[in-house]
């Protein structure tokens, strides 16, 4: 019998949330590959569910910052060094510099990259010149020698198309076909009463410029709605503070990071999905998030700026509504005009159950397939 193929593939955050990364370790998996998934552990990591294949998460001595990466970029090579592998399966910018420096090591081992976004453009590194002229000339010296190289939308594969002259494979991060309607989270174990109006912003990066500070002051403006804050993120700590501030404590809730089929029953719960990022940068005018998707296979109509990728989407299938005027007032009052219209309500849910037969991992993953055997 022939021996599997051996992949490892890297990611510098938490393993237990990350659905894109679980569903290539999946389909690897069906590829016939014996695959190792590495990644981080933190202090409030969940624990982390069963999976068909080996899991291995670092305790890092730094949390964030130059010496997190190196850190996790160290640790990540040596692990490489030490194992016998067919394929090294890098997700984001942050884990390329050890992996293909493992990869020429390893001459007879193929490598895969994963960019989940323009990581040089996020607004972190905007602010740190320095920092980011650093990631930015690891790009450009790593980026052309890639034989294979996926992204998330057209829209940013363009970019690094025309940037680098490398033919990029587009697998947008769509979840399976969703089968928890029936088994829903009762509202009121969370602390919400039968009458709330459930708002919900959800995801692992909750950070900067994502309008959470805006979403959370307008619910000042919103009568019997209540914000539920589902994730982690830079963001988070001010945020509270921000509650406490304004006395929003019984309007605006935190629950912790959850496995994603916890997320999908808290996010089901909710009547309108928030998708308040502000276009401070090209990553973020270019965005196609996670939780878009999770909204639209939840049943849950969203309230979005207008971002080109986001905004294709909900047009398209009639799932939402647009706003321009991502301030506390223009939230509130996009808000309570949805809440007044129980039509349109019902109409947006109907649409995003219908849109999700169209808009799932089974019809996408083969794209994810395709790039594997190229």
């Amino acid at each position: 019998m022939k021996a599997k193929k051996n992949a490892v593939v890297c990611v510098s955050n938490d393993l237990a949330t990350d659905n894109r990364v679980a569903k290539t370790c999946d389909v690897l998996e069906e590829l016939d590959y014996q695959v190792v998934l590495i990644g981080r552990k933190r202090n409030n990591s969940p624990e982390m569910p069963a999976r068909n294949y080996i899991t291995r998460r670092m305790n890092l001595w730094f949390d964030k910052g130059p010496l997190f990466y190196l850190n996790l970029n160290l640790r990540i090579f040596f692990f490489l060094m030490s194992k016998r592998t067919s394929l090294i399966f890098s997700n984001d910018l942050d884990t390329l510099p050890a992996c293909f420096l493992a990869y020429l090591f390893k001459p007879k081992t193929r490598i895969i990259y994963d960019t989940h976004e323009l990581f040089t453009e996020v607004s972190e590194l905007k602010e740190r010149p320095v920092r980011r002229g650093i990631w930015l000339r690891m790009e450009k010296w790593i980026f052309p020698k890639l034989k294979t190289v996926i992204t998330v939308n057209d829209s940013i594969a363009a970019i690094y198309n025309q940037k680098y002259k490398v033919p990029i494979h587009v697998v947008r991060n769509i979840p399976l076909p969703y089968k928890g309607h029936e088994n829903r989270f009762n509202s009121s174990s969370f602390g919400l009463r039968d009458d709330d109006f459930i708002l919900i912003i959800q995801g692992s990066g909750l950070n900067k410029d994502r309008g959470i500070e805006e979403s959370i002051l307008s619910m000042k403006h919103c009568e019997n709605c209540v914000l539920l804050i589902v994730g982690d993120g830079d963001v988070i700590p001010d945020a509270k503070i921000l509650v406490q501030k304004h006395k929003l404590s019984n309007q605006v809730k935190f629950i912790s990071r959850r496995p994603y089929n916890e997320l999908m029953k808290i996010t089901q719960m909710a009547n309108l999905g928030l998708l308040m990022d502000k276009a401070v940068n090209q990553n973020h005018e270019l965005a196609l998030p996670n939780k878009l998707f999770d909204y639209l296979h939840a049943g849950t109509p969203i309230l979005s700026n207008r971002l080109k990728e986001i905004e294709k989407i909900i047009v398209k299938y009639d799932i939402g509504v647009i706003i321009d005027d991502v301030t506390p007032e223009g939230i509130a009052r996009s808000v309570m005009a949805f809440k007044g219209n129980q039509k349109l309500q019902q109409q947006l849910k109907t649409n995003c159950i219908t849109a999700a037969k169209k808009e799932n991992w089974l019809l996408e993953k083969s794209k994810l397939i395709a790039a594997i055997k190229e």
